[in-house]
């Protein structure tokens, strides 16, 4: 076999290593929504719905403020390390959610790892990039992300474990963050990092640590692409976090059934969306370099009819089918924003650049779960709140539009 086919070949054994790991990235946060019933029935410091989206809101930001400080780590050092590194650590971090008794230290607990999780995306995506530096792109980042749609599922029926008088949600915490421990010994020997080739005109000058920074917020297309990466996120992050608890009031079901409606058919949405996004957009790029971003904005689409119908539901049914059309729309979208970030940065920028958009788009993601909180608090419409991500989701179409991206070449 020749050394380039050796070198495609591994680059998917890469996504094969991470999937895993993307999997138990999301699962933590997802059962953290799922078993909300039975941890504030456990915990009674946790007051009301204020301080709960508190809880979801803390990692958000510690996530969000670590997150360009993970990429420009991930840049610069060995991802392999970083990645193994980061994986460890929030799998002890998520053993230890499984034993907290107060409210102060979960939210210690939930701040922790928003600091260890923010290591690991930026990161590995970056790599993933460097691997599949041609039409495998899209595909390649859409594969990796469908673990974390898995993460999800699995996080959905993470309520009938919290309601099982044999396990419930202290263990179903420990058991998983058990796991990633032990995966991160031989996901460190499999691991390589790739060897980036000079270019002809010679090396690349090494940067300052702001001069990264001053480039990348200087660069009008990376600005564009940070409020397309942050705008439907805020919507996104209502919807995992908060919708299990939506249809459990709304419909009167139970912890276990409401975690599997608001999760199962949106997640598996998700990952047909960025199984056939990935395709749709590295089929594109043969013909214009604008086929990433012609294929997001496809999904952003997706997104109006599906906010009107999940706020206006009336039926479990109803809420189900938006909720799908949801997750078709997010698969397109989140299976291109790391490759259309590889068209306007230089490849040594690109985990710091996830970094700041993870910074922006988490942090108001975090703010949107605590304002969710609080609005329910003074009953405003649910019809009224996500007609407004509607809009939101529309203003995002035209923003992604005017990204311009740089042409796009399959290497030999």
């Amino acid at each position: 076999m020749t050394q380039p086919a050796n070198l495609a070949r591994y680059a998917w054994y890469v996504v094969a290593l991470l999937f895993p790991v993307a999997l138990l990235n999301y699962l933590d946060r997802q059962m953290l929504a799922t078993m909300k019933a039975s941890m504030v029935g456990d915990i009674p410091t946790i007051a009301n719905k204020a301080d709960w989206g508190f809880v979801l809101g803390c990692f958000k930001w510690t996530y969000a403020v670590l997150s360009p400080f993970g990429g420009y780590i991930a840049d610069r050092f060995s991802k392999r390390w970083v990645i193994t590194t980061s994986l460890f650590v929030w799998s002890a971090v998520t053993w230890w959610t499984g034993h907290v008794t107060t409210f102060h230290e979960l939210v210690a607990a939930r701040a922790l790892m928003g600091i260890s999780e923010a290591f690991y995306i930026p990161c590995a995506l970056a790599l993933i990039s460097e691997y599949h530096t041609g039409f495998t792109r899209s595909r390649a980042v859409g594969m990796h992300q469908t673990g974390i749609y898995i993460g999800q599922i699995l996080g959905g029926f993470a309520g009938y474990i919290a309601d099982s008088p044999d396990h419930g949600w202290r263990w179903a915490f420990s058991t998983c963050g058990m796991i990633g421990v032990v995966y991160a010994l031989p996901l460190l020997a499999a691991l390589r990092d790739p060897v980036r080739p000079v270019p002809v005109s010679g090396p690349v000058k090494e940067e300052s640590h702001l001069g990264v920074f001053r480039a990348l917020l200087g660069n009008r297309n990376f600005i564009l692409l940070v409020l397309y990466f942050t705008l439907p996120a805020i919507a996104g992050w209502v919807v995992r976090d908060w919708m299990p608890e939506i249809l459990r009031e709304k419909f009167n079901l139970g912890q276990g059934k409401a975690g599997v409606s608001a999760i199962l058919y949106v997640q598996i949405a998700s990952m047909v969306g960025a199984v056939i996004g990935g395709a749709l957009a590295d089929k594109w790029m043969h013909s214009t370099s604008r086929g990433r971003i012609f294929t997001s904005a496809i999904g952003m689409m997706l997104f109006l009819p599906a906010l009107f119908s999940v706020g206006n539901a009336g039926t479990l049914t109803m809420a189900i089918v938006g909720l799908m059309v949801f997750g078709l729309g997010w698969g397109f979208f989140d299976c291109n924003n790391m490759p259309i970030l590889c068209q306007i940065t230089r490849p040594e920028w690109r985990a710091t650049g996830y970094g700041i958009m993870n910074l922006v788009s988490i942090s108001c993601g975090g703010f949107g779960d605590w304002a969710f909180g609080w609005l329910r608090d003074r009953h405003v419409p649910l019809n009224l709140i996500f007609g407004v991500f509607a809009g939101v989701a529309l203003l995002s179409v035209v923003i992604v539009l005017l990204i311009k991206p740089h042409e796009e070449k399959n290497p030999a």
